[in-house]
């Protein structure tokens, strides 16, 4: 779809903004209506909080703009698979759909590990959609780990 490639060019430029300041590059946003209402990049190492991943910060984002702790109807994307953590609280927070690039076969809890966002035993399940410009998202991402090494 034109629109989820356009979405994620928009967590590709968060991931970028996150590599910049050395975090690892991930980005996401989510997006209702056709419009974005939550950003977030990965910032663990910058605000001290293990739970800094873009996805959460991007949840916390929409759900104050929306004034509610559920995203019903919202779709997120993200450079990277989310992991445990964070499909575990996209599922809390009800978002209808996931975008992702890049699986991450380390961490991933949505395909690459587990499968958390669309598991059956859950009473609330993601669409997942993997590998929209999944070649950039994995181009930063060992662009940024190979100058770390």
């Amino acid at each position: 779809m034109p629109a989820d490639d356009f979405f994620l060019q928009q967590a590709l430029e968060l991931a970028r903004e996150a590599e910049a300041d050395g975090e690892v590059p991930v980005g996401a946003v989510i997006v209702l209506k056709g419009e974005i209402i939550g950003r977030g990049r990965n910032s663990p190492i910058s605000l001290n909080d293990p739970t800094a991943h873009a996805e959460i910060l991007a949840m916390r984002e929409a759900c104050k703009t929306l004034g509610n702790y559920r995203l019903e109807g919202a779709t997120i994307y993200a450079t990277l698979e989310p992991c445990v953590m964070c499909a575990g609280a996209l599922v809390n927070a009800r978002v209808e759909r996931l975008v992702f690039g890049a699986r991450d076969l380390r961490f991933g809890g949505v395909r690459s590990k587990f499968r958390l966002a669309d598991a059956e035993v859950l009473n609330h399940r993601l669409e997942i959609v993997e590998g929209v410009l999944g070649a950039d998202c994995a181009e930063l991402l060992e662009r940024f780990f190979k100058r770390r090494r």
